[in-house]
């Protein structure tokens, strides 16, 4: 079976007309309300390793946008993630602008300096359109280690204040693990319907189309280089939305947010969740971001581990786990 068909297979599995009655909305609701409650019965690492796993959600939320839903293969999304954080960080130091401030400012830069570089990149083939992606994350942490009038170099931006909301009279700021679970958790929630809406949208189906076969997407009439900026570009946004996530929450940023294994992170979260799925994504944060923290028990060991759970990974689960979940899905289908 091609790629292609597999891919086919496991969209088809997932739509609501290959189970009959469709039971993911209830047992999304479900997990959604296990997670409200997750702070009565975990304790602060737990959550701690949550609240990263929903912050690398939002960048591969966007990956998956362009590698999942489009056929982009795009290394970046540590540049954006890195230049997301920072955003937030300089205006919150220096302007002592409040989080929602930020955090919009952190997506709309991230999103704008993606258009100058999508346009002569999406020009090129899959492999150079890689090596572009790539150049662009050394040249991103590069800029943040010189920049020292900015950025102070190595020694990075501290002392970034914790999320602080104002509604009229009333104020108050996220400081403890809990409150930013609740917050991080409302925000992926809101991210992933923001991705849902775009991939049942007729866009998201003109995204598949060029990922199925950019050349009869376009003879039929689809704008394709155009569709592929604007995706490159929301998947920058949501890079730089998780940045900002990410400095607020650790209240401090380096070049270290650059560094391409933030990358690889989140393309194993998509490749190991199941590329064009939004619920394998979400499983594949969890998993692989819970991994990494699990094993710390053993840092000796850790990456060794790692690597041979990603081998066991790749033979085993070749199309990520999202043909699993989906034959979950089926069976509680089945016991209806």
């Amino acid at each position: 079976m091609t790629e292609i068909a597999r891919d086919q297979t496991v969209t088809q599995a997932e739509s609501p007309a290959a189970t009959g009655r469709d039971l993911r909305a209830p047992f999304g609701l479900a997990l959604l309300a296990l997670a409200c409650i997750a702070p009565l019965f975990l304790g602060n690492y737990p959550l701690h390793a949550i609240i990263i796993a929903l912050i690398f959600l939002l960048p591969a939320h966007g990956l998956n946008l362009l590698l999942g839903y489009t056929g982009l293969l795009s290394l970046a999304q540590a540049a954006f993630f890195g230049i997301g954080a920072y955003t937030s960080a300089l205006l919150a130091v220096h302007f002592g602008t409040p989080f929602y401030l930020n955090f919009l400012a952190a997506g709309l830069v991230t999103g704008a300096v993606a258009l100058p570089l999508g346009i002569p990149a999406l020009r090129l083939r899959a492999t150079s359109f890689v090596m572009c992606t790539l150049g662009f994350v050394i040249i991103g942490q590069a800029i943040a280690k010189n920049w020292i009038s900015l950025t102070r170099g190595d020694m990075g931006l501290a002392a970034i204040p914790k999320p602080y909301f104002a509604l009229g009279p009333a104020s108050f700021t996220v400081s403890g693990t809990v409150g930013f679970y609740y917050l991080v958790l409302a925000i992926a929630v809101l991210a992933t319907l923001a991705v849902y809406l775009i991939v049942r949208s007729p866009a998201g189906r003109n995204m598949i189309a060029i990922r199925e076969n950019e050349t009869l997407a376009e003879s039929v009439g689809i704008p394709t280089w155009h569709y592929k900026l604007v995706v490159f570009m929301i998947s920058a946004a949501f890079a730089g939305l998780g940045g900002s996530l990410y400095a607020h929450y650790l209240t401090v940023v380096s070049p270290l947010t650059f560094q391409m294994y933030y990358s690889t992170t989140m393309l194993i979260i998509v490749l190991g969740g199941g590329a064009g799925t939004i619920s394998g994504v979400i499983f594949g944060s969890l998993l692989f971001v819970g991994l990494t923290e699990a094993l710390r028990v053993a840092p000796e060991l850790r990456m060794i581990a790692y690597g041979f759970f990603l081998l066991g990974l790749v033979f085993w689960f070749p199309n990520g786990f999202a043909p699993l979940i989906s034959r979950c899905s089926s069976f509680l289908e089945k016991r209806k």
